[in-house]
């Protein structure tokens, strides 16, 4: 996705000028501020920031990166799935103070320039992550493994809303501060069932030496949802633009009775396939009981401030009118203009604003309908960010289309809520699971780990290994160890994207009278006596070995072992699968380097017709096979009349840096033997049709050996 960014984001400036990198060199923060970290363990990519900012804008990072900003599905190998879902989205919190409505905010329509107003949150520290990913784990989550951590990935962030002194709003026009403290936790996860969503908790502790009162709190959001794999109108799902969207708000009635109260958008006319996916935002609860806090809902026009169209959804410009829009909802509308459900349904660039209150420390009047935050005193508020595919075949946007928005956003409630069933902050009878008489939030039933996996590329074939580390795992649900099997998947990269993601290689469960009981015969490594036993690979010890064979070199496969459990009826539960994502790993199979004087240089494709399956879509995305050579080599390409095409270093620890169609972040595993060439020229040129020689000499002992390919276009 890389590849096609750095053109999406020059087509998008001269195209609609809307949307413009921001800088914030000049705030005068405690710290420096990030935003080069995002969830990375699900698939909902979100870019979070120590400044109260969401999203990147689609942004290159420093280091010339580029980070999902809220991407849904952000591993996947279908490209019609990798859509994003807005640029940016930002914190907005309001209270009264004497008298006074005080709203600050993180961002606000067309404002991207440090010392705005607007751009009004500053960041206080550095961002950490901590992960409940175990320590011994092969996951990268590892590194972060820490018992204090609630979820996969905890992405913790502090930020405020003042400069050197709580009521300094550094020279920022109109900024009147609360005075807040902010500290939010991220929590994501990689459950198959709990991958789409990631939950926003945000504390506010008042510093300052005025008592708030009935605090709301809400996310700004600028969404727009598109697929960045096509920029033009001649690709499919070409002609991306912003003002083809529409907004709505969810109040559907959960399993639980309560309503839902998502806001969500979706491209109107899903870019022709490329875009069908929702992106939606919820309140789901704080530090007071959810009966006592409403939850509104408003959306207006970008920069729009005097919408003749829709008088009441328009943008507000002051703290008064922003702290009404947090504190109030749009009201429906009826007629052509307005969908079924009351909201416009003419198409077009609509943000919209969620937010939940009043909250605060203690309630000021008996009915808890007011609240006051004094100082020293906190209070929270947790939001969640959904993604969800359309629900194919549904119509237009309807509860039916939704479907998979309810499923996801309801697991997002389910791990906020944990123990609390009925939302009201206090453990009742028959609430505890746990038996801790302690009120746990964010339990949810867990698959067994993944498992951790090494792999052996040969020519033709691919050898997994994998270790019994899933096997004693505890079901926090039913605390026992409900190990059930593993799953082997398998799957070969082409740009044909009607193939499946993945194919089930094979199945291997214990015999106990559960699923298909084919044991682990034919997969466990044992020892000479035909004992049970391991091989260390690594410095690692394995316990299981599947050899894929007859796979094609040249292309990029994938791989994914996963482990299983045996599912709870008591508890409602089905089996329960560890993500396919978690373990997955990218390889190229072919001829291993050759250690002798036996070697014997090829090329494939040869010869090579105008485009091979593997190519990708730009003129770039091509390429070639050089084999059989040996460790460490130069490959030099000759012309037919004698000229210098290019020259090539090559060593057995290649991985495909040099090449735009093998995805360099993937890090794949190759044979050692093989080096891509992507037709290119040392002059940055295409290569035209005809034949071409080539030589490689091995660097180690100076043999030079010769061939020829063939270049039809």
């Amino acid at each position: 996705m890389i590849r096609y960014l750095s053109v999406l984001l020059i087509f998008l400036g001269l195209l609609v000028g809307q949307r413009t990198n921001h800088s914030r060199a000049n705030y005068r923060s405690t710290t420096m501020d990030q935003y080069d970290k995002y969830s990375s363990v699900g698939q909902l990519g979100l870019t979070i920031t120590n400044f109260g900012i969401l999203g990147n804008g689609w942004n290159k990072m420093e280091d010339g990166s580029i980070h999902p900003s809220c991407q849904y599905k952000q591993y996947t190998e279908i490209k019609r799935e990798q859509v994003e879902h807005f640029s940016y989205a930002g914190l907005w919190v309001g209270g009264i103070v004497d008298g006074q409505r005080r709203v600050s905010t993180a961002i606000v329509d067309g404002v991207f320039e440090s010392g705005d107003e607007g751009f009004e949150l500053f960041a206080d520290r550095q961002i950490k992550i901590r992960s409940s990913i175990s320590s011994t784990s092969q996951d990268s989550m590892a590194q972060y493994y820490s018992p204090y951590a609630t979820s996969h990935q905890d992405i913790i962030v502090n930020f405020k809303d003042y400069g050197a002194t709580y009521s300094d709003g550094q020279d920022i026009t109109n900024h009147n501060p609360l005075g807040l403290d902010i500290h939010l936790e991220a929590y994501s996860w990689n459950y198959s069932y709990a991958d789409a969503f990631v939950i926003l908790n945000y504390s506010f502790k008042n510093i300052s030496e005025d008592t708030i009162r009935n605090i709301y709190a809400g996310l700004w959001v600028d969404p727009s949802v598109a697929n960045f794999n096509y920029t033009d109108y001649y690709t499919p799902g070409g002609g991306f633009t912003w003002y083809d969207n529409l907004d709505g708000f969810d109040q559907s009635i959960d399993q639980m009775g309560f309503s839902r109260d998502i806001a969500y958008q979706y491209d109107a006319d899903g870019d022709d396939g490329w875009a069908e996916s929702y992106v939606g935002v919820s309140v789901l609860g704080g530090n007071i009981p959810m009966a006592y806090i409403d939850t509104y809902y408003n959306q207006w026009v970008w920069t729009n401030s005097n919408n003749s169209n829709y008088p009441s959804y328009s943008m507000p410009i002051d703290d008064n009118a922003r702290y009404e829009k947090l504190s109030s909802s749009v009201p429906k509308g009826t007629g052509p203009e307005y969908t079924s459900e009351g909201y416009p349904s003419a198409e077009n660039s609509w943000l919209f604003l969620v937010s939940g209150g009043p909250i605060g420390s203690v309630p000021i009047n008996i009915d808890s309908t007011s609240w006051e935050l004094a100082p020293g005193d906190s209070c929270s508020l947790a939001f969640t960010v959904v993604c969800a595919r359309w629900v194919p075949g549904s119509g237009g946007d309807s509860p039916d289309r939704r479907g998979n928005l309810y499923i996801n956003y309801d697991w997002a409630q389910k791990a906020y809520d944990g123990e609390d069933k009925n939302r009201n902050n206090k453990l009742d009878y028959g609430e505890d699971k746990n038996g801790n008489q302690m009120l746990d939030r964010y339990i949810l039933p867990a698959p067994p780990p993944t498992p951790d996996m090494k792999i052996v590329v040969e020519s033709n074939n691919v050898i997994l290994y994998w270790k019994k580390n899933a096997e004693s795992f505890l079901d926090p649900i039913s605390q026992t160890e409900d190990f059930e099997g593993y799953k082997v998947y398998g799957a070969r990269k082409t740009a044909n994207e009607s193939l499946n993601e993945f194919s089930l290689l094979a199945e291997f469960d214990i015999e106990n009278n559960i699923g298909y009981n084919t044991g682990f015969e034919n997969i466990q490594i044992k020892n000479q006596y035909g004992q049970p036993d391991s091989v260390e690979i690594d410095s690692s010890y394995y316990h299981y070995k599947f050899v894929n064979e007859g796979i094609k070199d040249g292309w990029l496969n994938y791989y994914s072992i996963t482990a299983y459990d045996q599912g709870d009826p008591g508890a409602n539960l089905q089996s329960l699968e560890s993500s396919v994502y978690s373990n997955r790993v990218y390889l190229y199979s072919g001829k291993p380097s050759s250690s002798d004087d036996n070697w014997k240089p090829t090329v494939y494709p040869n010869p090579y017709r105008g485009q091979a399956l593997w190519d990708g879509y730009s003129s770039r995305d091509k390429m070639i096979w050089f084999r059989g050579l040996p460790k460490k080599a130069e490959i030099r390409i000759f012309s037919l009349a004698g000229d210098l095409v290019n020259i090539i270093q090559h060593d057995d620890l290649y991985r495909g840096a040099d090449i735009s169609n093998i995805d360099e972040r993937k890090n794949p595993t190759m044979s050692g033997g093989e080096h891509a060439w992507d037709l290119v020229t040392m002059h940055d040129q295409a290569t035209a049709s005809g034949l071409y020689l080539f030589t490689v000499e091995d660097m180690d002992t100076g043999i030079i050996k010769e061939g020829k390919f063939l270049i039809i276009k």
